[in-house]
């Protein structure tokens, strides 16, 4: 270029090396550029013609917070206050755009007058990178959200103007997705992975600005809300949240429904590390799960010892197997056609060392959420096999005594369950039709499109479905046709309010003659009163248990229920209502 320049002539070699350089070379004097290699030029955007025209001012190249910074550096290097220029700034491209500059510069003599030589290194891209990589250290792949890293350091600012402020409130809410592993089994990862982003995007929506929303791992997500004025605010979140979620998600042409249940920890002083006050969400949140999913809890102190007493139960039951802990209990069900024993619902007790007997509604949950139920439910169904085999031994050939074992929801996504109930039935000799599977609604609703195919090959067997817990759900009533179940199941609520109005009655009767159009059998569970079996046999209820019968009993006390031939007769008020009819 023909900018004048402090190069003498004879040196075409080094000019050649300047020119070639891939690090911009400056030269400043009066605060103006009177040399510039092609790097330079290239760095602002200008070509070597366009600087060449003029000597362009410093402060052009600038951007306008940075140049008092610049002048600053270039005056006290000129009169010799520093030894050399080393400082980065902010400069400004012929375009407008901005660019992370580092400038290095020695003083130097050009004509007799005080000038500037130097180099420029322009480290947008490196800061760009740089930026990119904290983004990424701090911030969650898929959906973007802050991580559990970035979560910690605000949840301990928090903490820490908590100490400072006695009105500063905040509180964390720890979030888990409700069944997320089956929908992930179901549809597959990438639309598991789908769903969490739909998810994240809603409770953004849930939020204010100053707020956070975390991706802690997994389907577990968390928020931290600060300083709000009204103590109910967490709560109230939580409740946004319920109903954002409300609305089904699209996932490639399939309609989920997810829920999340959501812990409350509010901060207090004397929460000590943002670990503990995480930790007391986490425990919340297990509690709001443990009080039926899609709700939320607020930590109580009490929480961690029900906590630990969870984690010893856990602990416990992983021994229980091995240690011959488990029982079958068996809790008969009775013909109202004719009073007599039909079968029996095959039902786990824990035998517990120190704490005694332990029913199933209180370990089950526990087997589900650890994978226990894998095991234990093999081996009940195995027991329940062997024993009904004895049963039968007791009673004529034609009797139809038969035995129901239920199946969890992971037992259903498991390909070694056919094989399974097929070397039950190999092992016991029982034959297949006096086998009944009980599956849950819910199970159903969860696991219909794994389930279905299993369930074929189950039936292909000879044994029989039974539908637990219908009508508690909100299934589609194309499942009671689609999986050719044999036998209805009425839930125990319906048949505890049976006898309390004529709508509930009503109700039992719909899925009665429901069932029979179906060509399926009903069987009513949770009978307690004499007057709830008058209304079940009055409405043409096939089968029923409970304890107006009996209490689940062991292997031996059935067998001698069975012996004695007990008949329940068909009561005089169940007598009158069918004349009604």
């Amino acid at each position: 270029m023909s900018v004048s320049h402090p190069l003498p002539a004879s040196e075409d070699r080094f000019r050649a090396l300047v020119e070639q350089c891939l690090v911009g070379i400056y030269v400043i004097q009066d605060d103006r550029v009177v040399y510039a290699n092609p790097r330079f030029c290239q760095i602002f955007g200008y070509t070597q013609e366009e600087l060449a025209r003029e000597a362009v001012p410093v402060e052009r190249l600038t951007c306008e917070p940075d140049w008092p910074l610049v002048r600053e550096n270039i005056r006290r290097r000129i009169a010799g206050e520093i030894q050399s220029l080393h400082y980065t700034f902010r400069g400004r491209r012929k375009d407008g755009s901005t660019i992370e500059l580092e400038v290095h510069g020695a003083r130097t003599e050009l004509r007799g007058k005080p000038a500037i030589i130097g180099t420029l290194l322009d480290l947008t891209d490196r800061k760009l990178a740089e930026e990119k990589l904290l983004h990424d250290a701090l911030h969650d792949a898929l959906t973007g959200l802050p991580n559990r890293s970035l979560f910690m350091d605000r949840l301990g600012q928090a903490m820490a103007r908590r100490e400072r402020r006695a009105d500063y409130r905040f509180a964390v809410l720890f979030l888990d997705v409700d069944r997320f592993k089956t929908i992930n089994e179901s549809l597959g990862h990438a639309l598991g992975d789908r769903l969490l982003m739909l998810i994240a995007q809603r409770l953004l929506r849930c939020v204010r600005p100053g707020d956070t929303v975390a991706r802690l791992g997994g389907d577990e997500f968390a928020i931290l809300l600060e300083d709000y004025g009204d103590a109910e605010e967490p709560a109230r979140c939580a409740d946004r949240i319920r109903e954002e979620l409300r609305a089904a998600h699209d996932l490639a042409g399939t309609e989920v429904f997810a829920t999340v249940s959501v812990g409350i920890a509010v901060g207090e002083r004397s929460s000590a590390r943002p670990d503990d006050l995480l930790r007391d969400a986490d425990t919340a949140m297990y509690r709001a799960k443990e009080l039926g999913r899609a709700r939320h809890a607020v930590f109580h102190p009490s929480m961690h010892a029900h906590a630990r007493a969870q984690l010893q139960l856990e602990t416990d039951l992983r021994r229980a197997l091995e240690r011959s802990e488990l029982r079958v209990a068996f809790q008969p069900i009775v013909s109202l056609r004719t009073g007599l024993v039909s079968g029996c619902e095959a039902l786990v007790e824990w035998q517990h060392p120190q704490r005694g007997r332990i029913p199933p509604d209180d370990f089950i949950p526990a087997a589900e959420e650890t994978g226990l139920i894998l095991p234990i439910g093999a081996w009940v169904l195995r027991e329940a096999c062997r024993e009904a085999r004895a049963f039968v031994s007791h009673l004529p050939r034609s009797a139809p005594v038969a035995v129901s074992v239920n199946l969890s929801g992971r037992q259903l996504l498991q390909a070694e369950l056919l094989e399974q109930v097929r070397a039950a039935l190999r092992e016991s000799g029982l034959l297949a039709h006096r086998l009944r599977l009980e599956v849950t609604e819910s199970v159903i609703m969860e696991h219909a499109g794994p389930a279905s195919l299993l369930l074929a090959q189950l039936k292909s067997l000879g044994v029989h479905l039974l539908l637990d817990d219908f009508g508690t759900g909100y299934s589609s009533l194309s499942y009671l046709h689609n999986f050719r179940f044999d036998t209805l199941k009425l839930d125990r609520t319906f048949v505890a309010r049976i006898d309390t109005s004529a709508k509930n009655a009503e109700i039992v009767r719909t899925i009665v003659s429901l069932a029979r159009a179906l060509g399926m059998d009903v069987v009513a569970e949770g009978v307690e009163t004499p007057a709830q079996l008058a209304q079940l046999q009055a409405l043409h209820c096939d089968y029923a248990q409970g304890y107006y019968f009996a209490r689940p009993m062991d292997a031996a006390r059935f067998v001698e229920l069975l012996d004695a031939r007990k008949t329940w007769p068909l009561s005089p008020a169940a007598q009158a209502l069918s004349h009604r009819r």
